[in-house]
């Protein structure tokens, strides 16, 4: 009796241990996915997020799968945001549902806004002439379109219109021209003729609204609103007989005048 007596309380004791101690394997998996999570969004929120533009930014971590959600004032923050977070070492995806608050404005004052500053935006780069660049805008999603002498003039209209405020989204649709010094050649040839010729030369006055010269493997084509038909003319007139031009397709507007179809 006194054998037993001892040994009850010792299995209980080694029960009472081993409840402690043993973990199943799912149990553990779990609690360091869990410690990984939270490590995690603690390098997210003191790193990646620590400029004060994301001040409004939250985080959430599951398995590696970081959510971003709040607001920020402008699209470009927004991008920024999800950029920062992708770096960081253990994240494995990016779920970016922020919003882009900020200003309430109309999609045609937002248009007029956003096709005035991209006419701008590369003044004194010498490469204006040579940008066609379109601006959509619905519900404040932007679409850019159009042509751009190279992947510099596009980035830098992406740029422009993902730090507008009101815009919601921005979906790059530009063309880049391809890369061809026989394309350069023409170009610079073209816009000798074209501005060059005496009734022409007043469109260069205004750097943001000149006749837009697009050049794609010996294609040329021109862009832009001009006074008069006659001026509509005598570019395509112009530009057609520079030399190793193959075409030349007209898509100038006459002020005033419905756009041809």
């Amino acid at each position: 009796m006194k054998t037993k007596r001892r040994l009850i309380p010792v299995l209980v004791a080694v029960l009472m241990v081993g409840g402690f101690v043993v973990l199943s394997s799912h149990d553990v998996a779990f609690a360091q996915s869990s410690a990984d999570d939270n490590n995690l969004r603690a390098e997210i929120m003191n790193k990646a997020l620590k400029n004060s533009k994301f001040k409004n930014v939250q985080t959430a971590v599951k398995n590696g799968v970081v959510t971003l959600s709040g607001t920020v004032d402008v699209y470009a923050t927004k991008e920024d945001a999800q950029k920062n977070v992708r770096r960081v070492k253990g994240v494995k995806a990016v779920d970016n549902e922020i919003e882009v608050a900020g200003v309430e404005i109309s999609d045609a004052q937002l248009q007029q806004k956003l096709v005035k500053a991209i006419q701008y935006d590369r003044v004194g780069y010498g490469t204006t002439p040579f940008n066609a660049i379109s601006v959509g805008v619905q519900n404040g999603v932007v679409t850019l379109g159009g042509t751009a002498y190279g992947p510099v003039d596009a980035d830098s209209a992406v740029a422009v219109a993902a730090n507008m405020k009101g815009v919601k989204d921005v979906i790059n649709n530009i063309s880049v021209d391809p890369v061809s010094p026989m394309d350069d050649r023409i170009r610079r040839a073209v816009y000798r003729a074209v501005y060059g010729f005496a009734s022409l030369n007043r469109y260069a006055i205004d750097p943001a609204q000149p006749i837009r010269i697009s050049v794609q493997n010996g294609n040329v084509t021109l862009y832009g609103v001009v006074d008069s038909q006659a001026d509509k003319n005598t570019a395509g007139i112009r530009a057609n007989g520079v030399s190793g031009v193959f075409k030349v397709t007209n898509l100038l507007q006459v002020a005033g005048q419905a756009p041809e179809k």
